[in-house]
């Protein structure tokens, strides 16, 4: 049976506008206690962007919108893909089969991690300040790429660099690969399959840049469905989260230039890793959206020989739900 079935054609005549199948839609996502944090955080926030992309108008209006009559095969339509985000649990991305990074739109499927890094706000911040002149940036990587997100993020802030994107996963490399391409990027972004640094050689980066797996074992074994449904690879770090974030820091050093920035985002693990680590000096960037999960190092912080000294951080603010 087609999942817009699921909505008496009564109740499919009586909704009209915009503005009814927004109050239906957050109705429907609160009575099935639905998980959010794929790039929205309500149950209003995930209707909106269902209804305003299955429509095709622009995300970020929804105002304009809301009066508007919808035809019957428009209304059709959002019948169908409400009732599927309701029966399937799938992230809302994977319905629209497209994500948004600061208002940059991105091609995803089940195949990756439905992107949504911190690090895309810095980069849009041009890293607070880590990386002062973006015109001495002239390589970049971007460890653990997933569909690709943070490598076009990159290539788009240093317009200047060449940008190598490694992934341990082949389907994620196939995903980055389309997006690489919409954006005209083919020319200055390298795809690798790689464990980490393991197919660079002895290449050197100006940045760095990784948003690894950092969830926890405990915490991935209790994942709604809606996290369930995304690659248990993008997700895993170990039984602390941190297996990748050690293996980084161990090797970061040997694929840095002596100037060369490091930035990770690392979750809620900045308790351990600092527990862990303690000689090495954090800077800790913080966003709109979070708080010590993003850190930033040079290449002399990773020197075996630097002195041990504290943590510093930037910014304030709030946290989020999953990678």
């Amino acid at each position: 049976m087609p999942p817009h079935l699921a909505i008496a054609p009564e109740t499919l005549e009586t909704l009209v506008t915009v503005r009814d199948w927004l109050r239906f839609a957050v109705s429907a996502f609160t009575s099935a206690h639905l998980v959010y944090g794929h790039g929205t955080a309500t149950a209003m926030d995930e209707a909106a962007f269902l209804i305003l992309e299955t429509l095709h108008l622009p995300i970020d209006q929804l105002e304009p919108w809301l009066d508007a009559r919808l035809t019957v095969p428009e209304r059709m339509g959002l019948a169908e893909i409400i009732a599927a985000r309701i029966s399937t649990r799938k992230p809302a991305p994977y319905l629209t089969k497209c994500a948004y990074i600061r208002g940059r739109r991105f091609y995803v499927d089940e195949r990756v991690i439905v992107p949504r890094s911190y690090i895309g706000e810095l980069l849009d911040r041009g890293l607070d300040g880590v990386v002062p002149d973006e015109t001495e940036v002239s390589r970049i990587l971007d460890l653990c790429t997933g569909g690709g997100s943070l490598a076009i993020l990159a290539a788009l802030a240093y317009p200047g660099a060449q940008v190598d994107a490694v992934d341990i996963s082949g389907d994620a490399l196939e995903v980055a690969k389309r997006n690489v391409a919409d954006y005209g990027l083919s020319r200055r972004i390298t795809l690798h399959r790689s464990d980490l640094f393991a197919a660079l050689g002895d290449r050197r980066y100006d940045l760095i840049l990784s948003n690894p797996p950092y969830v926890t074992e405990a915490a991935v074994r209790a994942f709604p469905p809606e996290f369930q449904a995304e690659p248990a690879l993008a997700h895993l770090g170990g039984r602390d989260g941190l297996d990748l974030v050690h293996r980084i820091l161990a090797d970061a050093a040997a694929h840095l230039t002596p100037d060369g920035q490091l930035i990770v985002e690392i979750g809620m693990g900045r308790e351990a890793l600092e527990g862990a680590r303690r000689d090495i000096t954090f800077l800790w960037l913080d966003t709109d959206e979070s708080e010590g999960e993003v850190f930033a190092l040079p290449a002399a912080a990773l020197d075996p020989a630097a002195e041990p000294a504290g943590t510093r951080r930037a910014g304030k603010s709030r946290r989020k739900t999953g990678r």
